[in-house]
């Protein structure tokens, strides 16, 4: 037996049987464009130091770019024994924070300091579902932080 995971634009192969799964991965890669990340031959970080470093300042970071904090927060679970394709996530990360330099939070230095929350909630928002549907936003002075 194989089962195929799908969520997205990923699939996960497993099965019980090695050969069965080998040839449904074949055959899927004829019919598609798909990138393998067999992780049989990801070795271990011989020098750690420049992983940490990055995810260090990845994580100083996120303070004003919050569009990278997920990302960075489940790459800082893994500092102790890095592998080869963890430092390639965590370059993925760079590349991406240089293409999008003008998406960070602007904090002004003339800033009041004052923090402000303003939440909304409507019982009725979403006529066809019925849902409550919330929002919130929150300022530090006169930049959105949340």
């Amino acid at each position: 037996m194989v089962l195929v995971l799908v969520y997205v634009d990923d699939l996960l192969i497993s099965g019980n049987c090695p050969q069965l799964i080998l040839q449904t991965r074949s055959d899927l890669q004829l019919k598609f464009n798909m990138k393998d990340l067999d992780t049989e031959n990801d070795n271990l970080l011989t020098d750690a130091s420049q992983h940490q470093r990055l995810i260090g300042r990845l994580l100083y970071l996120t303070m004003t770019r919050v569009d990278i904090a997920f990302a960075v927060q489940v790459l800082s679970q893994i500092m102790h024994k890095p592998k080869q394709s963890h430092l390639e996530v965590v370059l993925r990360v760079v590349r991406y924070i240089k293409s999008t330099l003008g998406l960070g939070l602007l904090m002004t230095s003339e800033g009041s300091g004052k923090l402000e929350a303003f939440f909304y909630s409507d019982w009725e928002g979403c006529l066809q579902s019925r849902k409550y549907v919330t929002g919130y936003l929150v300022k530090l002075g006169s930049a959105l932080i949340s």
